[in-house]
This record gives structure tokens, C-alpha cells and sequence, in this order.
């Protein structure tokens, strides 16, 4: 990983500032990207304690313009981009029934098109110089798991699928695409609700109270250190899927079990099937496709 360059989206706090850290300290070049100068610096401040550097850039995943602005200027100085991490998101929860049609927007916006932006603007990049590398995207376990929190759960499920179907796309580039699910990790998340754009207008949802985020810190969530650490783990072992809590597995494979058990009992149409075999399997999906599970990273 030395000397590879990085892009991390929403970098300036919480997972993407634990991802960014992994990648610095793994000897690569990180650019993180934040909407808040504050965090900016204070990411820039902790790397430059720990004898690391990290480059912020104050910007919206939301604005094209500048996502595509900033892959101009990191590829004029740094000369290529190897990685890219598509972290920036918010967390905003509640029942959908609640929701404003401001709420469906940015959370849209942010968690969905925010991606969309950083992969028009730098997957391009990548592609230059013809020596392949790696797009993660963060989504969440309640993106496979989506039990509360419906918009933030669709968005992320949106995030696997765009992830699974770019990974296959990209495969014969030798540009791996990652989804990166997390489980309950402590960062700013919740409290990332506070910071939103006045044209989003108003929210169905009361925003996170300071109270919510002091319990939250006291929670045994795993440090974002951790987490990103998961990332690199993930990235070096080329894993299409990147997933942090075991917490978490009775539960996803209970539901994938009511998917499989909802599918009609009768015989397979032979000749439909035989119209359509690249809708119905990839094989990266195959056993002798998969890696093995993954025990935890080695501590840094």
C-alpha cells in the first residue's frame, strides 16, 4: 500500500477519519474530504500528532462540480488516484411514515447520488493509469438487516447492490469494489443530522439530542481506530464484502433465509432460465470464488 493514493469521502471524523488513519499509517497518500473546516483541522492535527500527514478538503459529495473539481486537482498533484472510499453519509432515523419529502431528498441525496458523484469523478482517474485499484463504499449492516431506520436502511441497500453490480463490472480493470458494512461504531453520525443544508428545509425527525450522544458514547461500540482498520484488512484481502460485528450473523442469516424460503416451490422453467443465466448467477458468487472468512486485523 505505500506510496498508493487515497480519496476518503466524509474523512474529517468517525469511520472515515479510523479509515483514513489505517490507510496513512499503511504508508499510503490520504486526501479526506469533509463539509466542516473544524473537523478538517482537527483531523489534520491528530494525523500530525502521530507523526502522519492527511490533505482536507471542504467539500459537498452532494455537488458534482466540486467532486469533479477535486479529482482534477488531486490527479494534477499527486499524479493518479488508487482508492477511492465513498464514506460520506447520514444517519437520519425514524419511521418512514415521519418523513418529510425534504427528509427523502437529502438523505437521497447524501447517501445515494453523494456516491454517484464521487464515482463519476474519480473512477475515471483510476481507470488512467491502467493498473487497476479499489472503490469501497460504505454502507451499513442495517442495509442488510433493515429493522429500523427505513430511509437510511433503503440508501444503504442501495450501496450493496451498486457495489456487487460495479465489482462484476469492473473485475476484467482489476478494479475491485467493495461494500463496507459496519455495525454500531462510535462516531458523529447521529449527531451529523444537526449540520443540515437549509434547503433540505425541515425534518419529521427531532434531531439526536447532546444527552442520546453522551450514552452513545458510553455504549461498547467498536472505535472507529478498529473500523478502519477493518477496511484495510478487507481491502488487502481483496473481499467484496467488508463486515466488522459477528454480532450481527444469526441475524442476517435468518433473513436471507426467509428470502430463499419465499421463492415459489415448483419446477424451474427451463427454457426462461436458459434466456436468462446473467441475471441469475455471477460468478463471483462462487465457492471457489470467495475468500475465506476473515479473523480480526492485526493491531497497529
Amino acid at each position: 500500500m505505500d506510496k498508493k493514493v487515497a480519496v476518503v469521502t466524509g474523512g474529517s471524523s468517525g469511520i472515515g477519519r479510523g479509515i483514513a488513519l489505517a490507510f496513512a499509517e499503511a504508508g499510503m497518500k490520504v486526501i479526506v474530504t469533509g463539509r466542516r473546516q473544524s473537523l478538517l483541522d482537527e483531523t489534520r492535527d491528530l494525523f500530525r500528532s502521530k507523526g502522519l500527514k492527511v490533505e482536507g478538503q471542504c467539500v459537498d459529495v452532494t455537488d458534482l462540480g466540486s467532486m469533479r473539481g477535486l479529482a482534477d486537482d488531486v490527479q494534477t498533484r499527486y499524479g493518479r488516484v488508487d482508492v477511492l472510499v465513498n464514506n460520506a453519509g447520514i444517519g437520519l432515523t425514524g419511521p418512514v411514515a415521519d418523513a418529510t419529502e425534504d427528509d427523502w431528498n437529502w438523505v437521497i441525496d447524501v447517501n445515494i447520488r453523494g456516491v454517484g458523484h464521487s464515482i463519476q469523478a474519480f473512477l475515471p482517474k483510476i481507470q488512467e493509469h491502467g493498473e487497476g485499484g479499489w472503490i469501497i463504499n460504505t454502507s451499513s449492516m442495517g442495509g442488510l438487516l433493515p429493522i429500523v431506520a427505513g430511509l437510511y436502511s433503503m440508501t444503504k441497500a442501495a450501496i450493496i447492490a451498486l457495489s456487487e453490480a460495479l465489482h462484476i463490472e469492473l473485475l476484467d480493470q482489476q478494479i475491485g469494489v467493495s461494500a463496507y458494512l459496519p455495525g454500531p461504531v462510535h462516531s458523529n453520525i447521529a449527531l451529523g443530522t444537526s449540520t443540515r443544508p437549509s434547503h433540505y428545509g425541515e425534518s419529521g425527525y427531532a434531531p439526536a439530542s447532546a444527552e442520546f450522544a453522551a450514552r452513545a458514547k458510553q455504549q461498547p461500540y467498536m472505535s472507529a481506530e478498529e473500523a478502519g482498520r477493518r477496511v484495510l484488512h478487507g481491502l488487502r484481502r481483496g473481499d467484496m464484502f467488508i463486515l466488522t460485528h459477528p454480532e450481527f450473523k444469526a441475524g442476517v442469516v435468518k433473513r436471507h433465509r426467509a428470502i430463499e424460503q419465499s421463492f415459489p416451490q415448483e419446477p424451474i422453467h427451463e427454457d426462461r432460465a436458459a434466456a436468462i443465466p446473467f441475471l441469475t448467477d455471477s460468478p463471483v458468487y462462487w465457492e471457489e470464488n470467495r475468500s475465506s472468512p476473515p479473523g480480526p486485523p492485526s493491531p497497529s
